[in-house]
């Protein structure tokens, strides 16, 4: 059984003090039972949700294979390989951050110069963005302008912009489950997005070369 699917990492080497060394081509194997968070290889199949447990902005395309446990958001295996990526999609998570942003602006009566920075992606603006916003205090427009330097990384401004908009498209839902499958929808659509995204930044890079 093989699984293609998403995997972040901050560096070229595995977390949690495995440092083995990451590169196209090579498969990582462990030994012992599979078992998520606790002892595997993890991915996730959906974009979206490989980006809730991004550590770093690099990117990769893996084959998972051995043992596969899968869960509802991610996956542990016995066997990873990385097939594609290996590169760092900042720019592009900030672009996704601003996006997830604009989906929800229309809720609030947004500053122009905030819409303008989600829109544009000016740096010369950021400043004036950030203060107009912080003041709003709209959390996925925050997550957004601060993605540039204030927040930890890029994936985690994207992440925190895709979780607040979806909240955002969410809440006036009368009833649970509609409040559910709004959700559903605004991940499923930020899911396409981020995906589709992910595919450009991989494949101009691979034809720089």
């Amino acid at each position: 059984m093989t699984v293609t699917a998403w995997w972040f990492s901050e560096g070229n080497t595995l977390p949690h003090g495995d440092m083995r060394r990451v590169a196209l081509g090579k498969t990582h194997k462990i030994k012992g039972e599979v078992v998520p968070c606790e002892n595997g290889l993890h991915a996730s199949v959906r974009a979206i949700d490989a980006l809730s447990y991004a550590p770093g902005n690099i990117v990769w395309r893996v084959e998972c294979g051995g043992t596969v446990v899968q869960e509802n958001d991610k996956l542990a295996c016995s066997e990873r390989t990385y097939i594609s990526g290996g590169i760092d999609v900042s720019d592009t998570l900030r672009k996704f951050a601003r996006m997830c942003a604009l989906d929800v602006v229309h809720l609030w009566d947004a500053p122009e110069i905030v819409v303008q920075y989600l829109k544009t992606g000016d740096e010369s603006i950021r400043d004036a963005a950030w203060d107009a916003v912080g003041a709003a205090e709209r959390d996925a427009a925050r997550a957004a302008v601060g993605a540039a330097e204030r927040c930890t990384g890029a994936w985690d401004a994207a992440w925190n912009a895709s979780w607040d908009a979806a909240q955002a498209a969410s809440r006036d839902a009368s009833r649970a489950a509609e409040r559910d499958a709004a959700w559903d929808a605004a991940l499923a659509k930020q899911n396409r997005r981020l995906t589709r995204m992910l595919r450009e930044a991989i494949n101009g890079k691979e034809q720089e070369k």
